[in-house]
C-alpha cells in the first residue's frame, strides 16, 4: 500500500506534464503558417528547438542534480508555460524564445522526473529496485493514450474555440500548472553528486569510446532520431493539402506507435521469443 500511494504520488505529478507535451505536437507547423511565416522560416524555428535541445541535454544531468530534481521538475513546468504563452505572439523572435523554452523545459521533463522518482524510490522509501520498471510500464501506457487523447482534444479545441492552432497551446498551460504546483507541494527534495558539467560530459565521452557498442548504439540511435525530427517537420505540410484533420493524424501516428511498442514487448517476452538484431 505505501508503494502504491508513493507511485499515484508520481503519477499525478508526472502525467499532466506528459500531457501538456503531448497536446504541443500536432499543430505546431499549422500555427506557424498561420501566423505568416515561409516554410524556411518555420525550418529555423524547429531547428532552434532542436538545437537547444542537443546542447542542454550535454549538461541537463549535472544541473538537476545541483539544482534539485523536485525544483527542475517544477522548473520544466514553468519553462514550458511560458512558451506556450509566447505561441500568441507574432513576432519571430519571440516565437524563437518560445522553442528554446520549450525545448529546455523538455529535456528537463525528460530527465529531472524519472530522476527524481528512482532516487526517491531506491533512497528515501528503500522499495525494491525490482518494482521500479512496474512504474515505468504504466507510465509508458498512459503516455501512450495521453497522445492518443491529445490529438483529439487539440483537433476539438482548435476547430470549437475562435483562437484556431494556437488554442492547445493554451489548453496545455492548466496541465503544466498542475504539475508544477503538485510536485512543489507534494515532494521531496532530493540531489544528485555536484560535479563540474566539464567532468559530466568528460566522463560521460569517454564512456562512448571505451566502448565500441555503445558507440555504435547511439550512432544508430541519433540516425533513427533524425529521421523522426525530419518527419515530425514534414508531416503536416504533406497532409494538409489533402483537408486530413491533423489532431486526428497525430492520434493515429501515436497509436500506430504505440501498437508496435506492444507487439515488441510480446516478441521479445513471449513464445516466439524473438531477439532485437
Amino acid at each position: 500500500p505505501a508503494f502504491r500511494r508513493f507511485q499515484r504520488e508520481f503519477l499525478l505529478g508526472y502525467l499532466p506534464a506528459l500531457a501538456a507535451d503531448r497536446l504541443q505536437g500536432p499543430l505546431l507547423f499549422q500555427l506557424l503558417q498561420s501566423r505568416g511565416f515561409l516554410r524556411s522560416q518555420i525550418a529555423a524555428l524547429y531547428s532552434c528547438g532542436f538545437a537547444s535541445n542537443v546542447a542542454f541535454g550535454l549538461v541537463s544531468g549535472a544541473f538537476v542534480d545541483r539544482l534539485g530534481r523536485k525544483k527542475s521538475c517544477v522548473l520544466s513546468s514553468g519553462l514550458c508555460c511560458v512558451s506556450c504563452l509566447l505561441q500568441l505572439s507574432r513576432d519571430f523572435l519571440a516565437l524563437a524564445a518560445g522553442r528554446v523554452l520549450a525545448a529546455l523545459g523538455t529535456s528537463l521533463l525528460f530527465s529531472a522526473f524519472e530522476s527524481w522518482y528512482i532516487h526517491e524510490h531506491l533512497e528515501r522509501h528503500d522499495f525494491p529496485a525490482e518494482w521500479i520498471p512496474g512504474t515505468f510500464s504504466r507510465v509508458g501506457l498512459w503516455n501512450s493514450g495521453l497522445a492518443v487523447a491529445a490529438g483529439l482534444l487539440a483537433q476539438l479545441v482548435a476547430e470549437g474555440l475562435a483562437l484556431g492552432p494556437v488554442a492547445p497551446f493554451l489548453v496545455a498551460v492548466p496541465f503544466l500548472a498542475l504539475s508544477g504546483i503538485f510536485a512543489g507541494k507534494n515532494w521531496d527534495e532530493n540531489y544528485g553528486k555536484s560535479r563540474p558539467c566539464s567532468k559530466a560530459c568528460g566522463e560521460g565521452l569517454r564512456g562512448l569510446l571505451s566502448d565500441p557498442r555503445a558507440l555504435l548504439l547511439g550512432l544508430v540511435q541519433a540516425l533513427v532520431e533524425s529521421i523522426l525530427l525530419i518527419f515530425a517537420f514534414l508531416w503536416t505540410p504533406v497532409l494538409e493539402p489533402h483537408g486530413i484533420p491533423l489532431g486526428i493524424a497525430f492520434s493515429g501516428f501515436t497509436a500506430a506507435s504505440a501498437a508496435g511498442s506492444a507487439l515488441f514487448r510480446r516478441g521479445v517476452s513471449g513464445r516466439l521469443r524473438l531477439q532485437p538484431l
